[in-house]
């Protein structure tokens, strides 16, 4: 016969409670108020702007560099060389966990219920 290998893997059962659950905690949606679909061009937008910066901030500092004595020029150039500008920066922020938009949703349709039987007694009374 060929070179077939049968390969079994253990996976763990999960029951749908406990998958449920690792759903909530695990998946994200994206909560921050924009077309979802903006952030496809507003990372690399945020990203190419922040490399952009600290290309400029590097460029004004060597571009001092001649009018420097020794000791400051050296450590401008290290500073420059080991991208020290480049810490901190712009971050993505994460996305909101599914368990708490889905939380968020219940809590807003809880405060909905009944408010059109409300606005009915409201205008029965006037």
């Amino acid at each position: 016969m060929g070179g077939h290998i049968l390969w079994i893997t253990k996976k763990k059962f999960r029951s749908p409670q406990e998958r449920k659950a690792l759903s909530h905690a695990k998946d994200r949606r994206n909560t921050y108020g924009e077309n979802d679909k903006a952030s496809r061009k507003a990372i690399p937008l945020r990203k190419a702007q922040e490399s952009r910066k600290d290309r400029h901030k590097v460029a004004q500092e060597l571009a001092i560099l001649p009018r420097l004595d020794e000791e400051s020029a050296g450590l401008i150039e290290s500073s420059a060389r080991h991208d020290v500008h480049r810490l901190g920066g712009w971050k993505k922020a994460a996305d909101t966990a599914l368990g708490k938009v889905v939380a968020w949703a219940l809590e807003r349709r809880e405060e909905r219920a009944g408010r059109k039987a409300q606005a009915r007694t409201r205008r029965q009374r006037s």
